[in-house]
Order: C-alpha cells, then structure tokens, then sequence
C-alpha cells in the first residue's frame, strides 16, 4: 500500500512539475512575443510621424496644383505626390508585418522563415526609399518654389547650385544614419528570436 501511494504521489509531482514546465516555457514566449514587438514600437512611431508629414504635404501639393502651370512643373508634381502618399503607407505596411509576427504559434523554424522575408522586405523598401528620395530631391524643389514663391526654377535655375549640393550632403548622410538604424533593429530582433533555440 505505501509503494502504490508512493507511486500515485509520484506521478501527481510528475504531472504537476510538467505544467509548470509548460506554464514557464508559455510565459517566456509570451515575454519574448512582447520584447519582439517592442523592438520595433519606436522606429514605427516616427515612421508615422513621418508619415503623417508626408501626406499633409501631398495633400498641400494637390490642393496647390492649379499653380503648377506647365507640364514638367505638373508631372514633377505628380510624381512628388505619389511618392509622399506611397512611401509612407509601403513602409508602415512593412514595419507592421515586421512586428506582428507570431512567436508563440509558430515553431521556431516557421518564425526564423517568416522574419527573414519581412525583415528583407523591409530592408529592401528602405534601400529603395533612399533612391527615390534622392529623386523626390530633384522633383519637390520647383514644386515648392512654383508653389510658395511662384518662381519657375526651370527658367531661373540659380538655386538649383545652392540647394542640391547641401540638400544631397544632408539626405546621404540621413540615409545611411536611418538605414543603420534599421539594420540594428532588425539586427537585435533577430538575435531574440535566435535565443529561443
């Protein structure tokens, strides 16, 4: 009779000892779910920031396009407003599949693969963002100038030599120190991951 009560004792430890096992291994992927999204939740509110600007601008431009009175000025307008309204949303929409990957349901393999896509998505898109911009350079100056001031920069282009040059310093230098900033981020998000191995 002892041996049986101690056989019954020893397999309610047994079982007891494998939900906290289960309890712990839960709350430490739940921890790392949140460590993971938390990673991102700071470069996402300047990205929307940023992309706030970016529309109200676009909006601007639209509802000042009637200023645009030649085709270049209007085309130069167009493709100014596509990107600020296009860029912002591309890259939220990208930082927000980065973030709501789903640890604690998926294996580790399935997580590793569905990070590795978003996270070269990402980068890609940002990589792809420093090129336009240094495009949307070229293209948002006579817009503005058209818009604000009412001059044609392409008939008097004396500010094109003093505004590129500094604009172009500024905008090299900010990509590479944003582009960086994805890179750790990305970075430290995937060391986490691979610490749950």
């Amino acid at each position: 009779m002892e041996l049986k009560e101690l056989e019954t004792l020893w397999s309610e430890m047994n079982q007891e000892l494998n939900s906290q096992k289960k309890l712990t291994n839960e709350l430490i992927m739940n921890m790392t779910q949140e460590r993971y999204s938390n990673k991102f939740q700071k470069i996402s509110t300047y990205e929307t920031i940023g992309g706030a600007i970016c529309i109200l601008a676009g909006i601007f431009i639209l509802t000042k396009f009637s200023l645009l009175d030649t085709w270049y000025l209007q085309v130069c307008g167009l493709f100014t407003v596509l990107l600020l309204f296009l860029l912002p949303v591309l890259t939220l929409n990208s930082l927000r599949r980065i973030q709501k990957i789903n640890i604690v349901d998926k294996n580790f393999k399935e997580t590793l693969v569905s990070f590795s896509k978003a996270k070269k998505q990402l980068l890609l898109l940002q990589r792809l963002g420093i090129y336009l911009s240094f495009v949307l350079m070229f293209t948002i100056l006579p817009v503005a100038s058209k818009i604000m001031k009412g001059r044609d920069l392409f008939v008097n282009s004396n500010l094109w030599y003093i505004y590129l040059p500094i604009m172009a310093v500024f905008l090299f230098f900010f990509a590479r120190w944003g582009y960086g900033c994805y890179k750790n981020i990305t970075n430290s998000a995937e060391d986490l991951l691979k610490e749950l191995e």
